[in-house]
């Protein structure tokens, strides 16, 4: 790498002769020395520039030290790419995935979501287009966890919230009942796409399209002339159309999260003013307050996808558990009136479609 180089203007040439010689005798590299009118002009290194800065105040000169070099084709060239090095860094981090924040008022079903994760291998960092669906996340976060009844994701930029949300508890003690050996048949039809049974023999395969009925999976096992009845259990993976008949208000209130405030004062660490009854107290108070705000839509044309759609979507998979994924949609038609949206939206649905069928004595 080449010594760097400065050029020195030093404006008193009557002291600056002085301060020349000065520098001769400390051995300063000194070239290019010229004089142009009450300035003299020359360069030298870094050795010599702490060398003037240490006598410049004593010989009375005003110097003005410039870097070499500044102005040239090289140096803008790689002042050029030091700035779209540093344009390009942001918008590669952007690509990204940084943080993953999981808000629960339990710690337990933190920890079990915050392992579900790691094991799908949704961390962070990560690239934002590898994460799967909002939909696939949700169904495998709900997956034996009976207590959830919804999971919010929230994504700002390149952080990601995920809120499970608790179900009711319900009042109602059920009494267990021992069920009897059933097949598992299809409670609509549809496209076979994957199986997960936990008893029974399959009695259709994947790609399959099935009727309203057809059996799944049976329970009677048969090994020769042998035959065992164990009872099918287990889901059956399906995708199918279904045709869904809305109505909505035109006008719609909704409930938003506000901002979150956060107060942090100090009190004294004690309590009372004589020493035999000083109690001591926690110095720091914190105080978090939430806002909510009710906000109106007015549906109008133009709102099918961006508001209508979303809002049936959300309905249509909060009526079932985890186990339902939306994988297309298709607004067939929406008509507005005073007071009302109507329409109609086909989507195409992937469940479970196997319910049981207790084994009769004809099976």
């Amino acid at each position: 790498m080449s010594p760097k180089r400065f050029e020195v203007q030093v404006k008193n040439v009557r002291n600056g002769s002085v301060f020349l010689s000065r520098l001769q005798r400390e051995h300063v590299k000194i070239s290019s020395l010229y004089v142009s009118g009450s300035a003299m002009f020359f360069e030298t290194d870094t050795k010599g520039i702490q060398i003037i800065r240490r006598f410049r105040r004593k010989y009375h000169v005003k110097v003005q030290i410039r870097r070499k070099g500044l102005d040239t084709v090289q140096h803008r060239l790689f002042a050029s790419l030091l700035f779209l090095i540093i344009c390009f860094i942001p918008l590669v981090a952007s690509l990204f995935l940084w943080n993953i924040t999981v808000e629960s008022d339990v710690p337990e079903i933190a920890q079990r979501m915050e392992t579900k994760m790691e094991k799908a291998q949704i961390t962070a960092p990560s690239l934002l287009s590898k994460l799967p669906e909002e939909d696939e996340i949700r169904r495998l976060l709900m997956q034996d966890e009976p207590s959830l009844s919804w999971i919010r994701f929230s994504r700002i930029g390149t952080s990601l919230t995920v809120s499970p949300m608790l179900a009711p508890l319900s009042t109602e003690v059920k009494e267990e009942v021992k069920e009897k050996p059933s097949h598992l048949i299809a409670k609509t039809g549809g496209v076979i796409t994957r199986f997960a049974l936990t008893r029974g023999e399959r009695a259709s395969i994947i790609h399959q399209t099935v009727k309203k009925g057809d059996m799944l999976a049976t329970g009677i096992l048969e090994q020769g002339e042998k035959t065992t009845v164990v009872g099918a259990d287990g889901e059956v993976f399906a995708d199918y159309w279904l045709e869904c008949h809305f109505e909505l208000p035109r006008t719609i209130s909704y409930s938003i999260q506000g901002q979150e405030n956060l107060n942090i004062s100090w009190q004294k660490p004690w309590k009372g003013n004589q020493i035999k009854n000083l109690s001591f107290r926690n110095p720091v108070i914190i105080d978090k307050t939430k806002e909510a705000h009710i906000e109106e839509v007015f549906l109008k044309k133009g709102m099918e996808e961006t508001i209508i759609l979303p809002l049936i979507k959300h309905d249509l998979l909060s009526k079932k558990t985890n186990e339902r994924i939306i994988k297309e949609e298709n607004i067939l038609h929406v008509s507005f009136t005073n007071d009302k949206v109507s329409g109609t939206i086909l989507f195409l649905l992937n469940e479970n479609i196997a319910e049981k069928r207790p084994i009769t004595q004809g099976d």
